[in-house]
C-alpha cells in the first residue's frame, strides 16, 4: 500500500552518510559530544598549577620575551620537588644571554621543554626518548607526520629532563577535528624520520622515571602506550586521545610564583598577556595553550580514558540500523500518533543510552546523530504514508465518484480496507432500466432539427434516475444509450440490497411520471421504462487492461438481470420485473407473480415478479 523504496532509499543515504562521515554529520557529532564534556561536574585538579606569564608578571621584569635568566631565579626559588613544563618554544637564543643561566636551572630541576612539528624539513632536532614497537603492526603507516619539528636550542635540549611535541592546533596536527576545535592531541608524532613524544608523555615519564615507551601497533593501528609497567593508555589507531576538560587547576601569575608555597605539583607555564596569547577553541570555550596542556596532562594520567574506537563506530552504524528499521516498521504498521510516541521513546532510548555510557564510563558512543536520523525517518515515513493514503483516496475518489453517491465515496476514501481492489466472488442485486418507446421521441426532436434538445432530454432523464439510484446506496456501472446499468452491496456492503433495488425501481417509476407530466405542453409522447432486477453471486472488482479499466460485475446473474429488463416489453402494465432470488429476499414487499419463462442462456424456466402497486 505504502511507497517502501522512497524511505529504504532514504535509510541508505543516512547510514551512507554516518559511514563516510562529512563535515555536517561530523559536526553534529563532535557537538554532541561537546554536549558531553560540558555536562561532566568540574573536578578540581591540585597536582596542576597554571603559571601565567601575565600583564603583572611584564610589568614586574619588563617586555616579552622575558630575559631567560628570570626563569631560572623564578625556578631556583620555587621548590625542588615540583616539575617545570614550559609550553614556550626557545627556538632562539636570548638576545640578554641568559640561556647558560636557564639551562643551569633547567639542570636543577625536573624540567620538560617544548617542540612543535612543523611542515617544513630539517627544521631542528630535539632529543627523543626510545619507543619500542611491538605487536606486528607499522607504527609509521597510522602515526601522525610532520616533515620537521622546531626545538629549543641546543644548550637548553641538554640540560633538560626531557623535550616534548606541543600539538593543540588541528589544523597543524592533521587532527580530524577539523571545524577549529582541539578535542584531541597525539600522544606520539613522526618527524624527521624519528618518533618523538607529547608533552604530556613526557611530563608523565619525568614522574614516573621511567627511561622508555611501549607500543602496541596492530593491523588496525595504535591500541595504547605505556611507560614501564604502568597502565597503558589508550589511544585511537593513530595514538590520539581524547582531551577530558572537565578540570579545574589553580593558576598563579609567574611573577608571584616565587612567594607561593608549592610542593610535588605540576607546574605548567603558558603566555597570558594580552596580545601575546593564541587562545584555543576546544568543547569548553576557548582557552590558553598551556590550558589545553594541563587537561592532556591530567587526561593521560588518569585511569579511566575517554573511549573511542572503531568497534565503537559499528555499533553506532549498527544502531542506526536497527533504530531506523524499527521506526519505520512502527510508522507503516500503527497509528500515526502511536508511531510518534514510539519514536520519541527510541530516541530517547538512544539519547539516554549514549549519556549513560558517557557518565558511567566516559564512552564516546554517537547517539545524537542516529536520534536526528531517527527522527527525520520518522517525519519522511509519516509524510510518505499520508501523501500514499492521500494519493490513494484521491484515486478511490477518481474511480467511483461516477459509480457512488459522494457519501459513499468518502467512506470509501477514509476507509479503503473496506475495499477489495481486484476480483471478488460476492451476491449483488442489479438493476438493468431502458426507455421503451425510444423512437418517437428522437423522430420529433429530429423533425425539429433539434438534436442538442434530444440529448438534453436524455441527459435529464438519466440525471434524474441516477440521483435515485445513488441515493439509495447503488452503484452505477455504466450508461449505454438511454440504458443505466446499477448494483448495490458493492463496492461497499449493503445488507438490504435487494430491498435498494426495488425501492429504487418504484422511485424511478413515479419521477418519470412526473417528467412525463412536463412533457406534455411540448407535445412530446410520453416516456416508458423497462426494468429488470435480479440478484445472485458473480465476480466484482476492476475489470479491463493496464491501460484502461472500470470497476464492474459479470455473472449468470448479470445477464439475466438484462434479460428481465427486455421482458417488460411483452407484458403490458409491467414496467419491473424481478427474478425469484429477489423476491425471496424483499418479504415485506407485496409482489404479483407474472409468469415462468425460459430466458436465453438458461436450460431451466424462471419464475418472474413484478411489485404490487
Amino acid at each position: 500500500m505504502y511507497n517502501w523504496k522512497t524511505v529504504l532509499v532514504t535509510i541508505g543515504l543516512l547510514v551512507g552518510l554516518k559511514i563516510w562521515s562529512p563535515y555536517i554529520v561530523e559536526n553534529i557529532q563532535w557537538s554532541w559530544f561537546d554536549f558531553l564534556h560540558q555536562q561532566q561536574p568540574v573536578l578540581q585538579v591540585d597536582d596542576i598549577i597554571l603559571v601565567d606569564i601575565d600583564e603583572k608578571t611584564l610589568e614586574t621584569y619588563g617586555q616579552y620575551p622575558l630575559p631567560r635568566n628570570i626563569y631560572a631565579e623564578i625556578m631556583l626559588e620555587t621548590h625542588w620537588s615540583n616539575t617545570h613544563v614550559f609550553t614556550q618554544l626557545f627556538k632562539e637564543v636570548d638576545r640578554f644571554g641568559g640561556d647558560e643561566i636557564f639551562a643551569e636551572g633547567l639542570v636543577n630541576r625536573l624540567s620538560i621543554l617544548s617542540s612543535a612539528p612543523t611542515i617544513q624539513k630539517d627544521t631542528g632536532t630535539a632529543p627523543f626518548v626510545n619507543t619500542s614497537v611491538f605487536g606486528g603492526g607499522v607504527i609509521e603507516d597510522n602515526i601522525w607526520q610532520f616533515s620537521g619539528i622546531a626545538s629549543p636550542i641546543r644548550i637548553l635540549q641538554d640540560n633538560t629532563y626531557g623535550v616534548g611535541v606541543s600539538v593543540t592546533t588541528p589544523s597543524v596536527s592533521g587532527t580530524p577535528n577539523f571545524d577549529g576545535t582541539t578535542r584531541s592531541a597525539p600522544l606520539l608524532v613522526l618527524a624527521n624520520n624519528q618518533i618523538y613524544p607529547s608533552v604530556a608523555l613526557e611530563t608523565l615519564r619525568a614522574i614516573q622515571d621511567q627511561p622508555s615507551y611501549q607500543t602496541r601497533v596492530t593491523e588496525s593501528g595504535i591500541e595504547w602506550i605505556r611507560m614501564g609497567r604502568a597502565k597503558p593508555i589508550t589511544t585511537t589507531p593513530t595514538g590520539d586521545v581524547m582531551i577530558s576538560y572537565w578540570n579545574q587547576f589553580k593558576r598563579v601569575s609567574a611573577s608571584e610564583l616565587s612567594n607561593s608555597d608549592y610542593e610535588n605539583k605540576i607546574l605548567i607555564w603558558g603566555l597570558t598577556a594580552e596580545g601575546l596569547n593564541n587562545p584555543v577553541s576546544t568543547p569548553v570555550g576557548v582557552l590558553y595553550p598551556h590550558e589545553v596542556q594541563a587537561n592532556l596532562i591530567q587526561t593521560v594520567s588518569q585511569e579511566v580514558q575517554i573511549q573511542q574506537s572503531y568497534y565503537l563506530e559499528l555499533l553506532e552504524i549498527a544502531l542506526l540500523v536497527i533504530a531506523l528499521l524499527s521506526i519505520l516498521l512502527v510508522v507503516y504498521n500503527v497509528p500515526t500518533i502511536f508511531a510518534g510516541l514510539v519514536s520519541l521513546g527510541i530516541v530517547g532510548f538512544q539519547v539516554g543510552g549514549g549519556f549513560y555510557l558517557w557518565t558511567s564510563s566516559f564512552v564516546l558512543f554517537d547517539t545524537f546523530y542516529s536520534s536526528i536520523a531517527s527522527l527525520m525517518i520518522f517525519g519522511h515515513a509519516s509524510f510518505n504514508k499520508y501523501y500514499t493514503t492521500y494519493q490513494l483516496k484521491e484515486e478511490i475518489k477518481k474511480q467511483f465518484q461516477k459509480y457512488l453517491s459522494p457519501d459513499m465515496v468518502d467512506q470509501l476514501a477514509e476507509n479503503p480496507e473496506l475495499l477489495k481492489l481486484g476480483g471478488d466472488r460476492k451476491e449483488l442485486t442489479f438493476m438493468f432500466m431502458d426507455i421503451c418507446g425510444f423512437t418517437p421521441i428522437s423522430e420529433h426532436y429530429m423533425k425539429q432539427d433539434d438534436p442538442e434538445g434530444l440529448v438534453e432530454l436524455v441527459n435529464k432523464f438519466l440525471d434524474m434516475q441516477t440521483k435515485i439510484i445513488l441515493n439509495n446506496n447503488g452503484t452505477i456501472d455504466k450508461y449505454m444509450g438511454d440504458c443505466i446499468m446499477s448494483f448495490w452491496n458493492a463496492p461497499l456492503d449493503c445488507p438490504d440490497h435487494a430491498e435498494m433495488a426495488v425501492k429504487s425501481a418504484e422511485e424511478i417509476l413515479i419521477a418519470t411520471k412526473e417528467l412525463n407530466e412536463e412533457l406534455k405542453p411540448l407535445g412530446l409522447p410520453p416516456i416508458n421504462v423497462g426494468i429488470g432486477i435480479n440478484t445472485g453471486e458473480c465476480i466484482v472488482g476492476n475489470m479491463g487492461s493496464e491501460l484502461r479499466f472500470d470497476y464492474s460485475v459479470i455473472g449468470d446473474a448479470v445477464n439475466l438481470g438484462a434479460r428481465l429488463e427486455g421482458q417488460t416489453r411483452n407484458y403490458d402494465g409491467v414496467d419491473v420485473l424481478l427474478g425469484e432470488e429477489t423476491y425471496r429476499q424483499c418479504p415485506s414487499r407485496a409482489f404479483t407473480k407474472v409468469d415462468r419463462i425460459l430466458v436465453k442462456g438458461k436450460s431451466e424456466k424462471v419464475t418472474i415478479y413484478t411489485p404490487t402497486n
